[in-house]
């Protein structure tokens, strides 16, 4: 921040902040307007494309009266209304993609950049100019498809539902926007952010499908829940815009280089190094790590480097914790709303060949230790890839389904008249000593992996910081998780049915 800038912020407080945001944004809109090649789609989307939602609203609806299925249709309505406040939307993908590139390419982000205003105002200033045109034709197109239907068929969402979409379409832009002034602000040309769209454009798609099947299911009130993580999603968004906002960067990038030979030199730098030289940019040379040394490096792996890794990520292993203590009461929660009949467990009389039965089942894996072994590296190695792609989200979600599930069927026992305790003392304990905090462990650095594209490291670029982070997830699952996971695959084919069927043997 410049001395300029502080003097006005002192004499005015948080308005100036906003002013200038919003100085800002006024001058992108007016460009934007200028445009018609922009303008134009927007203004056919919002008069055109309601009025044929409108026209296949009525056909459905007529299609399903004819076959005593009026309930389709009425689910279908607000489908539609979704769809046409998504498709201008779409556009703000186009301007935000804009944002940065497009003027460094029109040579006209040189003046934009050396006014003295903070990279927060700048950001946000990009970021909501992107955003008021599509959503003002989202809005006005929605307001169209109301007013079609209303004329047509009399219909008329009730307030809840109305506010639920424009809550939706307000979030999805946002979120839009954001991810896409993030690929602007870190790619050099126009043609390289489009390519890069694709992973904003997919998701969103994928998220209308979601959104598809919980209005047909009627679960009216799951669309908030949806709201709520498209909003925390934005916030992480926004947060990583921010912190990996570089003015010089911008200027001084060129073009972008895919160095496989650097990036395979960094992982190696950071698996090979201890974890507390990786929070400084490495200066690569000749390679200083000597194989023959191999004893002594793991020597310093167990005493050092593991004990490090876990130290200094106590936030995300007490965060995972929690879910994991979460998980298990919303399942145990969900029992009543959802009982299994009286049938359904017959935990007594219990033989090792009931055991070996589970085996013959196509989804689970073998009763062997390689078996489950396998499976289980299989499924954290996957929960690891996901972080990438989900900003740490899946991980925590797929241990937070395993443990909603033993929750569940834990509660479930405890309604038939068995003892959950016994249950979980003889089903879960044996070999969960080993297998839980192993999960736990690689949830927590799957997360940091995550973390690390919104919050780079001190010192380290953002590639630098998602290689040091993948480097630490490594180290950890090698000589930490996998030997645990191996632990608990032995005890829960060797031991673990032998506990089971001497408490509820016959």
């Amino acid at each position: 921040m410049t001395a300029d800038t502080a003097r006005r912020r002192d004499a005015s407080g948080e308005r100036s902040t906003w002013r200038i945001i919003w100085i800002i944004a006024r001058r992108e809109v007016r460009d934007t307007i200028r445009d018609w090649r922009i303008v134009m789609p927007i203004v056919i989307l919002t008069l055109i494309f309601p009025w044929l939602m409108t026209w296949t609203a009525n056909l459905a609806l007529d299609f399903v009266q004819k076959r005593n299925a009026t309930l389709i249709g009425e689910r279908m309505i607000p489908f539609l209304l979704l769809i046409v406040g998504f498709f201008p939307i779409s556009f703000s993908l186009v301007i935000a993609l804009e944002t940065f590139v497009g003027e460094k390419e029109r040579r006209s982000i040189e003046p934009l950049l050396s006014m003295p205003i903070t990279d927060l105002e700048l950001y946000l200033g990009k970021m909501l100019s992107a955003t008021a045109p599509p959503l003002l034709g989202s809005l006005l197109g929605i307001t169209v498809y109301l007013i079609g239907l209303h004329r047509s068929v009399g219909y008329l969402p009730s307030a809840e539902l109305l506010a639920q979409i424009l809550v939706l379409t307000i979030v999805e832009a946002l979120v839009m926007v954001s991810g896409a002034v993030v690929v602007s602000s870190q790619t050099t040309s126009v043609r390289a952010a489009n390519l890069l769209a694709s992973f904003i454009i997919v998701p969103m798609a994928l998220l209308i499908q979601a959104e598809s099947v919980v209005m047909f299911w009627g679960n009216i009130a799951g669309l908030w829940l949806i709201a709520l993580g498209l909003l925390v999603v934005m916030v992480i968004l926004i947060r990583m815009g921010v912190r990996t906002f570089n003015r010089e960067e911008i200027l001084g990038r060129e073009i972008d280089e895919l160095n496989l030979r650097r990036t395979g030199q960094l992982l190696v730098y950071f698996f090979t190094h201890p974890p507390a030289s990786g929070l400084q940019r490495p200066a690569l040379g000749r390679r200083t790590w000597d194989p023959r040394r191999l004893l002594a490096w793991l020597g310093r792996v167990y005493r050092f480097d593991l004990p490090y890794l876990l130290r200094h990520n106590g936030l995300a292993l007490g965060a995972v914790a929690l879910t994991i203590g979460a998980a298990f009461v919303l399942g145990w929660l969900m029992v009543p709303r959802f009982p299994l009949p009286a049938d359904a467990f017959k935990l007594q009389d219990l033989t090792r060949e009931d055991f070996q039965a589970l085996g013959e089942i196509t989804f689970l894996p073998s009763l062997t230790t390689g078996g489950i072994f396998v499976h289980n590296v299989r499924t954290l190695l996957l929960a690891g890839l996901s972080s990438i792609v989900s900003l740490g989200v899946l991980p925590v979600l797929m241990l937070m389904a395993a443990i909603t599930l033993v929750g569940f069927f834990s509660g479930q026992v405890a309604l038939l008249g068995y003892s959950p305790l016994l249950f979980l003392s003889a089903f879960v304990l044996p070999h969960g000593l080993f297998e839980i905090p192993a999960a736990l462990i690689a949830t927590a650095f799957a997360l940091r992996l995550g973390a690390s594209l919104t919050a780079p490291r001190e010192g380290l670029t953002v590639g630098e910081s998602v290689l040091s982070a993948t480097a630490d997830f490594a180290k950890i699952f090698v000589f930490l998780v996998a030997p645990l996971l191996l632990v608990a695959a032995f005890v829960e084919a060797t031991i673990t049915p032998q506990i089971v069927v001497r408490a509820f043997g016959g």
